[in-house]
């Protein structure tokens, strides 16, 4: 009875990574159940769809009820009687999908090794589980966030949301917008987390299953990729990908190749990139594929509410889930914060700077098409009556600052910038409107405040506006020398520091200002000819520009 209750309640499996053939061979195999399995999956799996869409057509659903008169005593009556129809329905498909695992002994066998790896999650236990593909809320955990000592006293870092909401005034000014703030969070919680985060939508994640599998396949059978599960500090199970590269590298100092090295060797396996989605990117078919073909070791993982991670995707949930990812790859992967890179895309940019302002130690950020405010690209893509209710909805539950984080991290940076992008622009393909280009100006705002003067910040704007082709007409026209450009950063940096901010610029006439800031822009963005969803080619991702000395590394063959 024990075991026939474990298979009605146990995970579904998916794939089988290691099947032995009749040829003494392993191969990959979809696992296969049997009729009574299949048949209470695809009940059970036509109800859960039928709850989707009815969550999402609530409104209408309550509307054409109260028309129809079904909020009478009659009328509850008679939801109550399809209530409890569906509910049978359940009972049955629960009951032939107990049976039919209960008699399939690649079911049995899995449900033993999962039972064995939930009483005793070692290494070898562990082993015997990754075999699998299956539902990932049954998979024990690989790490909590307090594992580490001193974790849960740790600090961290914020932008100041009470600054950026605009939240002051008395309590009479609070009463009068009351109403605006109790609608602002029903629009964030109801809808408006799935419009910015469709990835998050249960229809579209069934829609993607078969794709979402097929990549976990690829990571696992063909790059050695081994999935775990981190708890969150707010409970949350982040679904994460690890692939492990480090056995090719010996170092002689520090497991920390040199820039110039780092951009023609073929793996760079000592240097962790950490992958953070866009939002409706997952880890099994998202932007891990393209450090994984530049050779690096790469961690990637869902965000809240996606695939196997779950909760919602607010900013706070977000925040703890790329903090657990990041003490996971510190302490449990055992890779130093100098040899991490953050590779964040679209609306990963968001996690992806709070984990740098948080980790600053970090080797370098990579932000690939992404904004600095989320606000300017919300408020042209709602109705204009909106537009009060969008500010506050995005500013108390939405407010992904993007440049406000990046401007308390003062590491290396590089900013990729989808030159046909048709997302993150407020007029659709038009370069300028791009907000990498404000993401960009930002950055170099509060890294060099000085150099930014009127004059300066006007010419980098006309050249942010063109393409590559007329962009090195500009900076021919300004005689940018980037050797003579690398000389003066580097003097001051002698005489000075590289601590950030800069004030490099004080003594220095309005032309050399201008050339210098196009000479940083140049070194700071790169610019990939495509459009937003297209997959980064290797060749341009960098690991981020610092004009500091770095320190070299040994090959081993």
């Amino acid at each position: 009875m024990i075991s026939l209750w474990s298979c009605i309640v146990g995970p579904r499996v998916y794939r089988l990574y290691e099947v032995i053939t009749a040829a003494n061979e392993t191969e990959s195999q979809s696992y296969t159940p049997n009729t009574f399995e299949k048949c209470g999956n695809q009940i059970m799996q036509g109800i859960n769809i039928m709850w989707n869409i009815g969550l999402y057509t609530s409104p209408l659903i309550v509307t054409y009820l109260w028309r129809r008169e079904y909020f009478c005593l009659m009328g509850c009556v008679s939801v109550v009687k399809f209530g409890m129809g569906i509910g049978l329905l359940m009972v049955v498909a629960l009951a032939l999908r107990g049976l039919g695992r209960n008699t399939n002994s690649q079911y049995t066998t899995f449900l033993k090794k999962l039972n064995e790896a939930q009483a005793n999650y070692n290494s070898s236990n562990k082993l015997a589980l990754s075999k699998y593909d299956c539902d990932f809320w049954a998979w024990p955990a690989d790490f909590y966030w307090n594992e580490v000592e001193g974790e849960d006293s740790k600090p961290r870092v914020y932008v100041d949301r009470n600054t950026r909401s605009g939240r002051t005034g008395g309590a009479i000014r609070k009463l009068i917008t009351l109403p605006c703030h109790i609608a602002a969070w029903c629009v964030a919680h109801l809808f408006g987390r799935h419009l910015m985060y469709p990835g998050s939508i249960q229809l579209l994640q069934v829609a993607m299953d078969p794709y979402l599998q097929a990549g976990r396949e690829k990571l696992v059978k063909e790059f050695s990729g081994t999935r775990g599960k981190l708890v969150a500090r707010d409970g949350n199970s982040i679904d994460t990908m690890f692939v492990d590269r480090r056995k090719r590298f010996k170092s002689s100092k520090k497991l920390l190749p040199s820039l110039k090295e780092m951009g023609t060797a073929h793996t760079h396996g000592s240097i962790l990139v950490v992958c953070c989605e866009g939002n409706a990117g997952f880890y099994e078919v998202g932007n891990m594929m393209t450090p994984l073909e530049a050779g690096y070791s790469v961690l990637g993982w869902n965000h809240p509410g996606f695939a196997g991670s779950t909760g919602t995707p607010f900013p706070v949930q977000e925040q703890n889930a790329i903090d657990v990812v990041m003490q996971y790859a510190i302490h449990k992967l055992n890779f130093t914060p100098e040899n991490i890179v953050i590779y964040a895309w679209s609306i990963g940019g968001y996690v992806g700077t709070w984990a740098a302002m948080n980790y600053p130690q970090i080797r370098g950020l990579v932000l690939d098409a992404t904004f600095d405010d989320v606000l300017p690209l919300a408020i042209p893509r709602m109705p204009g009556w909106m537009s009060g209710l969008v500010v506050t909805t995005i500013r108390e539950h939405l407010n992904l600052c993007n440049a406000d984080q990046l401007s308390r991290y003062p590491g290396p940076v590089t900013i990729i910038r989808r030159t046909k992008d048709e997302i993150i622009t407020t007029q659709e393909f038009v370069l300028a409107s791009n907000r990498g280009n404000d993401l960009l100006i930002k950055l170099l705002r509060s890294r060099y405040p000085k150099l930014m003067s009127s004059g300066a910040v006007e010419v980098l704007t006309q050249w942010l506006a063109e393409e590559p082709v007329e962009q090195a007409s500009l900076v021919s026209k300004w005689a940018v020398d980037s050797d003579y450009c690398q000389t003066l950063l580097n003097s001051y940096i002698d005489e000075h520091s590289a601590s950030i901010p800069m004030q490099i610029g004080e003594d220095l006439e309005e032309e050399e200002k201008t050339r210098m800031v196009l000479f940083l822009a140049s070194k700071y963005l790169v610019d990939f000819v495509s459009g937003h969803n297209t997959p980064l080619e290797v060749r341009f991702f960098r690991v981020p520009w610092t004009p500091i000395a770095d320190t070299s590394y040994v090959q081993v063959d």
